[in-house]
C-alpha cells in the first residue's frame, strides 16, 4: 500500500489534536488537553499524521520532517498572534524543505463558540497563495472532512506519480 506522511503543525492551541483525531476518526472531540511534543496517528487513508506543537521540540523537527511529504498548518484564526507565528511555521516546514504549495494545507481552525468569522482573515505572501480552509467542528464538520480528503488526495497523487517516475528511471 502506498503510504504518504502528512505533517500536522502550528501553533499551541491551534486545534491540531482534535482536528487531526476527528480527521483520523481516532476519537471524538473531547475537552483541550496540551499535547506534549509530537504524536502520530496512524489510519488507512493513507498513513501517517504526525501532531507537532512547537516551543522546546525544535531539535526534534528535523526528523520529524524527514520524508513528509506534505504539511497541514493549523491555527486558531481569533488568536491574533497565530497569523504571524504561521508564518515561521511555513518557513520551517514548507519553504525549508523545499515542498510545493500544493503540498501544504492551510486551515483556520474556529473552535466551538467562537463565531467563525471566515470573512475578515487577511494572510500576508506567500500565505496568501495557500489553499486555506476554515474548519468549525460544530457548525460544518462534513466541509473539513471533504476538503481534507481532496488534499490528501493530491499528496497521495503525487507520491505515487513521484514514486512511478522513480521506477522508470531505474528502468530506463
Amino acid at each position: 500500500m502506498l503510504k504518504a506522511k502528512i505533517l500536522f503543525v502550528g501553533p499551541c492551541e491551534s486545534g491540531k489534536t482534535v482536528l487531526a483525531n476527528f480527521l483520523t476518526e481516532s476519537s471524538d472531540i473531547t475537552e483541550y488537553n496540551p499535547t506534549q511534543g509530537v504524536r502520530i496517528l496512524e489510519f488507512e487513508n493513507p498513513h501517517v499524521t504526525g501532531n507537532n506543537k512547537g516551543t522546546g521540540f525544535e531539535s526534534c523537527w528535523p526528523a520529524l520532517m524527514k520524508d513528509s511529504h506534505g504539511v497541514v498548518i493549523i491555527f486558531n484564526a481569533d488568536i491574533p498572534s497565530h497569523l504571524k507565528e504561521i508564518e515561521m511555521w511555513y518557513s520551517c516546514f514548507v519553504q525549508q524543505q523545499l515542498l510545493q504549495d500544493t503540498q501544504c494545507l492551510l486551515i483556520a481552525h474556529h473552535k466551538p463558540g467562537s463565531g467563525s468569522d471566515r470573512g475578515s482573515l487577511s494572510l500576508p505572501s506567500p500565505l496568501n497563495k495557500l489553499k486555506l480552509v476554515h474548519s468549525n467542528l460544530e457548525e460544518d464538520p462534513e466541509e473539513i472532512q471533504l476538503e481534507f480528503i481532496k488534499y490528501l488526495k493530491s499528496i497521495v497523487n503525487s507520491v505515487s506519480e513521484s514514486r512511478d517516475r522513480e521506477e522508470m528511471s531505474i528502468i530506463t
